[in-house]
Formats: structure tokens, sequence, C-alpha cells
């Protein structure tokens, strides 16, 4: 099969930015739930509420995704994850928009890792509100595709997180969050709710923490901090899983330039889990 083939694909999804995800996404993020009014930006990321993966009960695969095929190519390797991200914020999106999302296969890319073979997907993303031929927002979302973990894996040595930050918050996973976080993205991929099947099938220590909201956790932490600030640009890159056994920190350094916001995840022992970069005006 050449996956290559895929390239060039395209699917467009249309939705409409409601006011209920958005508050209670605020909800999850302990923030204030009220709904918010009609004209209301976005934070950036929080487009993900929207233009939700809508398949079948019968079309999901045993790891709770939908089955291979269809739009994205039919990788046979059976662990999938969310590798990383960019994103351009041409304008604003609004509590109240009529949206379209195109998608298209960027680039499929096959390697061979440390631990066997390795493919990438890219997907580009472009959103427009209704009745405007400007984007609103591009976003590349890199999917990485590798082999059941075998017993004599040996984990890659971790990296340590920055010593210091400017800002820091700590964050402790359970259950319910990560169940609220999925429910919010109708993402039914069971490494974040199954424990039985994640520790006994994925062999993973506990429940991971969805990479994007911890991208998005990043981006709350630099809201938090610069209310005001306007993100135009931010990238992040998964490093490190997280699990719900343990707690976990987002933290914050603003550079010099004033306009560059460094960003990063560590965990409880500090090793580096997440790192990314914003950029505002």
């Amino acid at each position: 099969m050449n996956l290559k083939e895929w390239i060039g694909r395209a699917e467009e999804v249309s939705d409409i930015a409601t006011a209920t995800p958005y508050a209670a996404l605020s909800a999850t993020f302990d923030r204030e739930p009220a709904r918010p009014q009609a004209g209301t930006a976005l934070p950036a990321l929080w487009h993900w509420l929207y233009f939700l993966p809508l398949h079948k009960q019968s079309e999901i695969g045993p790891d709770g995704h939908a089955k291979r095929g269809g739009f994205l190519p039919p990788v046979p390797l059976p662990r999938r994850m969310w590798a990383g991200s960019q994103f351009e914020f041409h304008k604003p999106l609004r509590i109240g928009d009529a949206m379209t999302r195109t998608s298209t296969i960027h680039d499929v890319t096959e390697k061979t890792g440390r631990t066997g073979p390795l493919v990438f997907v890219k997907v580009r993303h472009e959103i427009r509100r209704e009745g405007e031929s400007d984007v609103a927002l591009t976003e590349f979302h890199d999917i990485v595709y590798r082999e059941a973990p075998k017993p004599d894996d040996v984990a890659p040595p971790p990296k340590a997180a920055p010593a210091s930050s400017t800002w820091e918050k700590k964050w402790v996973p359970d259950d319910v969050l990560l169940f609220r976080y999925s429910a919010l993205t109708f993402n039914g991929h069971r490494i974040h709710y199954d424990r039985k099947y994640v520790t006994e099938v994925e062999g993973y220590p506990g429940l991971i923490v969805h990479g994007p909201m911890i991208a998005t956790l990043l981006l709350d932490l630099l809201r938090h901090q610069m209310p005001d600030a306007e993100v135009v640009r931010y990238e992040f890159r998964a490093i490190r899983p997280v699990f719900d056994i343990n707690h976990f920190f987002v933290c914050g350094e603003p550079q010099a330039d004033g306009k560059t916001i460094r960003l990063w995840a560590k965990d409880h022992e500090g090793w580096l889990a997440m790192e990314a970069t914003a950029v505002i005006k």
C-alpha cells in the first residue's frame, strides 16, 4: 500500500461556534463557566471544541478511534499519537460565527525509529468564517503512528525541563478532568479514560493526559498572565507522556523581545513533557 497516495485528499466540515462548549471548557479549566455573549472571541486553540469527529459507533476501532481508512490514510501500525501542531491566527473566531474547516493531507512520511517503523502524517486545516474567502486560522497537525510496545523496549532518556520559569501552575489530573476534556472534544481514544485498556493493552502506567489539553493549558497560562495579549502564532511539540497518577506543571518565560513567550510542561519529576512557543502582539 502506497500511503503517499493519500497526500492531497481533502474534506470540508462546517460548524457554528456556540456558547455552551466555551462555558464547559471554562469550567473544566476552573474558570468562570458563564456562557459567553455572541461576538466573544475564542481563546487560541478553543476552536478544537468545534468540528468534532462524529463517527458512528459501528465505525469505532479497538482503540476508541475511528477505524483506519477514510480521510486519514489506513496506516497499519496500532498506536496513534498527537505529536504536535503549528498555528497561525490571522483573525479572531467569535461566538456565533458560522465556520468552515477545510482539511488536507499535507504529507505522509515513513521512517524507522529506535523502536521500529514510524509513520508521520501531517494534516493542514484552514478555517474560514462563513461568507469570507480569507483564512481566519491555519493549523498543521502532526500525527505519529508506531508499533505496539515490546517487552524489551527501552524508554528514551528523559530531557530535563528548564530549572526556573517566570510563570508556573500546578495541575493535578484525575479521571474526571480527563473524562470532561474527552467528552468536550468527542475524543473516544481509550488511553485517556479506560485504565484497564491503557495499562494492559498499551502498556502505560496510567491514563494519559491529552496532549492537546496540555497545549491549551500552556496558552491558558499565558492568557491568565497576559489577558490582553493576542496570540498570532503558536507551535508545540509533545516530548514525553504525562499520566494521571502524578501532578504536572505548565510553565512560561517571556523573552526579551516582548513578543515571544517560551512555554513548556514538565512532569512531577521535572522532566520535559511538552515544549511550545507563542508569538503575541
